[in-house]
């Protein structure tokens, strides 16, 4: 089942490859999570001393009143992938014009997952055709429906 969903970034980004990874929460963060709190907008993974940190996710307290005062909602957290994952991932990273951003959050079974993708960032005119295509089979599958 699908907790979150990064909307924009197939629209933003050209995805060349897609990695599963599990996420290392706090309790609460799951219960926002199950509750669909949370954004991805704006997010990236990062590479640092052989571990992979997921970057300006925003997941807020469950229980405001409850949550403890250091608690972090933007707090970088920890990606989990094997070492083979790991290290594609920073060699991917170092590459110029490629990033790896989150596409959606989501649970399976008991545990929550969340989807990543190394792209590439689209220009301008990219995102205009990408709509345009959309638009268009959009229009096509209409047609088809009706008859």
């Amino acid at each position: 089942m699908t907790l979150l969903e990064n909307k924009k970034a197939r629209l933003n980004y050209e995805v060349l490859e897609e990695y599963e990874a599990g996420l290392e929460l706090e309790g609460g963060e799951v219960k926002a999570l199950r509750g669909k709190q949370g954004n991805l907008e704006g997010s990236h993974a990062v590479v640092r001393g052989g571990q992979a940190y997921l970057v300006g996710m925003v997941i807020p307290p469950y229980q405001a009143a409850n949550t403890a005062a250091h608690y972090d909602p933007a707090r970088a957290r920890r990606l989990l992938l094997t070492k083979k994952e790991i290290a594609a991932l920073a060699g991917y990273e170092g590459q110029k014009g490629l990033t790896i951003v989150p596409l959606s959050v989501y649970t399976k079974g008991r545990t929550i997952k969340v989807r990543v993708a190394v792209a590439r960032g689209r220009k301008l005119y990219d995102k205009r055709e990408v709509l345009k295509k959309r638009d268009a089979q959009r229009e096509i599958d209409r047609s088809l429906k009706n008859k």
